[in-house]
This record gives structure tokens, sequence and C-alpha cells, in this order.
């Protein structure tokens, strides 16, 4: 079996199947392109050109080169053109009936020696190749839209995939300038089962009332570094993409409580309200551009009150010295008096559980995420609770905005936006860890290159502090009594060791 597939067989040429021939012609191999609707496959040929055309135009492709590549495509008619074919990848819709009855076309069809692929994205490969009578060359090959910018591959087994199967897919992925990472054969595989932890969470967040969706994202965004945040992430994807892949990963693992999918997202896909290719989601968007709902001006206040810092405060040295360079009055005693506003940055708890179990009163208490180090944030996140007064709220607003910094007030909640967030996102790769579904490095590769993360999550759990992680998700679990919180046993493991890829894997 050639490694390079000189002849590929695409089947599908929506957008994953066009950018999937793209990269296919550039590696060099023949491409042909079948699709069902009349006038698609010359359409994606048009469209293909079109793209090497714009790299011509600004220089990044030669001329020469270009025309080669488009001598590389072809279009067909009928499926039986594809037979010559030494790798078929199928792209269409994402049904497993559909999926069944083609592959057992194109078996009967193609030499013994062709490799069949499917695209899918939340369908057990297994069950697409129980019909075949050979489905130890097919496998599971899943690509990232846009292809030709999304640079990783998942290459997955099926119970009965001969593993030279898969090690070439890997080689011929390397060849069209991807990176492939391999999976086991289960829900989501890699990328889609580890991005549970954002979006689906946040989700949480905002239908508990804690905040909205632009604050949600702005806190993700400038606390913890993310490019996008999760609603951005969505309206970019698309409900109707997104939901279908949360109710598919959630069914799949038998209603696993932390794949739960929001009946947020659920209403709003049933209302059209898909995100920019409807120009209206979480966001409305005019041209493509979002308009994101203003920040919330930084309250005047005529008379700060001192402030006092619970002794249980997280990172409490780093928030006195802030409190100080910001020039507040602290207090020092071991109570605060009456008239002070306190502070507390608690991992995990709701500020109303911080105010009874360290007998604060909680009309002047009013907590504040620490998780990360403040000096490397671009925003400062506050939380009230249901008796916070409103001057104590806004004493406290005024006061961590006096040196520019961004600071978004939440209500009460089981631990702040980031932190639930980041501990979600950690938990579940320590369980992909645990499951065996990938390696670690093919993990923390998939999510950064798949999700553009700015940390793998284990990487993540080791920059913010495994012990951090752990005690966020425990008393998630105290408050909530919810399973979803429950640590993963890896993470449990190596919690006290660190999630470094450095250490030894067991």
């Amino acid at each position: 079996m050639n490694t390079l597939y000189a002849t590929v067989g695409v089947v599908g040429v929506g957008a994953m199947g066009r950018g999937i021939a793209q990269i296919a012609a550039q590696a060099g191999s023949a491409v042909r392109l079948f699709d069902l609707q009349p006038g698609a496959s010359n359409d994606a040929k048009a469209h293909i050109a079109s793209q090497w055309e714009k790299l011509v135009a600004k220089g990044r492709l030669d001329a020469v080169m270009a025309d080669a590549y488009v001598s590389r495509l072809s279009t067909v008619e009928t499926l039986t053109e594809l037979s010559g074919c030494d790798l078929v990848i199928e792209a269409v819709i994402e049904r497993l009936d559909v999926k069944q009855l083609l592959f057992s076309e194109l078996e009967a069809l193609c030499s013994p020696e062709a490799v069949l692929v499917t695209n899918t994205s939340s369908l057990s490969v297994t069950s697409i190749g129980a019909r075949l009578k050979h489905p130890e060359r097919f496998a599971g090959y899943h690509f990232f839209n846009p292809v030709p910018l999304m640079k990783v591959v998942e290459v997955i087994a099926g119970l009965k995939t001969d593993k030279t199967v898969c090690g070439q897919l890997a080689s011929y992925a390397r060849r069209m300038g991807h990176t492939p990472v391999l999976a086991q054969d289960t829900p989501g595989f890699i990328v889609n089962h580890a991005g549970r932890g954002y979006g689906t969470e946040a989700l949480r967040i905002v239908s508990e009332g804690v905040a909205d969706y632009a604050t949600v994202d702005r806190i993700l965004r400038d606390q913890a570094g993310f490019k996008l945040g999760p609603f951005e992430l969505m309206d970019l994807t698309g409900l109707d993409v997104s939901h279908p892949v949360m109710e598919s990963i959630y069914h799949q693992y038998f209603e696993e409580p932390r794949y739960r999918p929001s009946v947020i997202t659920a209403q709003r896909l049933a209302g059209g309200l898909l995100g920019r290719k409807t120009n209206e989601g979480f966001y409305q968007y005019d041209d493509g551009k979002p308009s994101s709902p203003p920040e919330a001006p930084v309250p005047q206040v005529t008379e700060m009150p001192p402030v006092w810092v619970s002794p249980r405060a997280s990172r409490r040295a780093d928030l006195l010295m802030l409190l100080k360079t910001l020039g507040a009055k602290i207090e020092t005693g071991a109570s605060a008096s009456p008239q002070a506003l306190t502070l507390v940055a608690p991992l995990g708890f709701d500020m109303t559980t911080v105010a009874v179990v360290e007998r604060l009163d909680p009309a002047r208490t009013v907590g504040i995420d620490l998780m990360i180090d403040d000096a490397v944030t671009k925003r400062r996140v506050l939380a009230t609770n249901p008796a916070t007064r409103t001057d104590m709220r806004d004493a406290a607003h005024a006061l961590l905005s006096r040196d520019g910094k961004p600071v978004s007030v939440i209500r009460d909640s089981g631990g702040f936006v980031t932190q639930r967030v980041v501990a979600s996102i950690v938990n579940i790769a320590c369980d992909i860890c645990q499951q065996g579904i990938c390696t670690p490095k093919d993990l923390e590769t998939a999510v950064t290159l798949g999700l553009g993360y700015p940390l793998g999550p284990l990487a993540m759990g080791d920059r913010y502090g495994p012990t951090n992680v752990l005690e966020v998700l425990f008393n998630m679990q105290t408050v909530y009594g919810d399973p979803r919180y429950r640590p993963s046993p890896w993470l449990r493991r190596r919690g006290a060791i660190g999630l470094s890829l450095m250490q030894v894997e067991n």
C-alpha cells in the first residue's frame, strides 16, 4: 500500500470535503471529487482553484505550482469512478445509516488494497464500519474546518482497524502538512471530547445567572488567555454544528453528567440563532463584526472604606501587596472593623458559604478570583453574595480598577468563571488520559492545534496548580452535590506531583 496514496477520492464536497481535497492535491495526489448534488463537484473544483489563485496573488504560491495542483483535481459523476482510488475519504452528513450504506458500496467497488476513511466528528468509527467485510482497512480521519488552516488530524482506529493503516494515514497527514494524533474510538475522540469543559461549563454559568454571555467571554479571554470566549466560539462554529455534538457525546457516554447539554443552545438552535452564518447568535453581526454590549462603568466612590483581607484568602500575600499598590487603607487586625470592606479569595466556594464558615459579615464581603496570578492577567473578577451591600460592591470595583485594569463583577456562585471552566477542562483531560483514549502528548497537541487554547489542558493544570484545580472541584462538589465535578482518578493520583508530560506515565 502506497503511503502517499497516489489517487484519492473525496465523497462529499462541502466545506470539509473541499479543504481535504485541497491539501491532498498539494501533497501530490490525484484527487477525484464526488457529490450526489448535481454540479457540486464542479463548483468545489472551481472553489479550490480560486483558493490557490488567491495564494498566488498574495505571493505565497508559485503560479506554476498552482497550475500543477489544479491539474490533479478531477470530478466524477458516479461512485464507480472511485474504484481505482488508493484512499477514499468520506465527508458527508453526520448520519450513521447514510455513512454505513456509503461504505458498503465503496467496499464493493474499490480494490481490496484501498483504504476507506470517515471524517466523522462524533459518530463511532466501529459502528460506521460494522457492515464491512474487511473493517481492518477502515479508520477515522477527522479533520477540522477550515482544513488548510487547522493543522491537526485525528487518526482513529476502530476495534478491527489494522494498526498499519493508522500508521500510513499518520504519514500521509504529515505529507499534507498536518500533525496527526492517534485516538481510540470513543465519543468525541480527542478534540471534541476535551472541548466539553469549555462551552458546556460556560453555558451552566450563564444558566445560573452568574454572568451574561459577553462578561463570560471577556473574563475567559482577559483572565485566562483564550483567543475566543466560549460564546464567540459557538457563534463562529455555528450552533447547528456545536449543539448536536454536545448531544451526541452526552448520549454516547450514557448521560454522563459532565457532558450534559444546555437548554440555552437547544432553544437558540430551534429559533435559528446559529451565530455568524445567520448574522445573529449570542451576538448580533454586521458585516461579520459582532456588536458586544458595553461594560459597566467604574463606580464613582467618594469615600473608600478600609479593607480587611481574610487570612484564608488564596495568594493572600500577593493580594495585600496589590492593595497596597492601589493605595488601599489596609486593616491588619484579627477581624474586620464594622466599617471595613472584607475581601475573600476562595477556590471553588461561593461567597455566601465563605462568609458563613469564616463568620464574616456577608453584607460587607466581596470575593476576588486569584487562582491565576494577577500580574499575568488583563482583567480582575469580583463576586458578590446576595447580601453584599451596593456601596461595598462599588467600593471594591472602584478600588481594584485604580490602575486601569478592567474589572468584572459577577453574582455569587460556587467558584469563579475561570476557576470553574479551567477546572472542568483539566478534569476532563485527565479523564481522557485515565481512559487511555490517547497519549498525554497527543492530547496536548490536539487541543492546542484543534481548539486553539493558550495551553494544553495538562500544561494548564500545572500552570495554575493541580492542587488548586482539585480544591476547586472538591469544593464545587460540596456546594452543588453534583457528580459532574467529581475529580478524575488520574488527576487525584497526579495532583500532588503535577500533570507535566515529563512525569512517568503509568
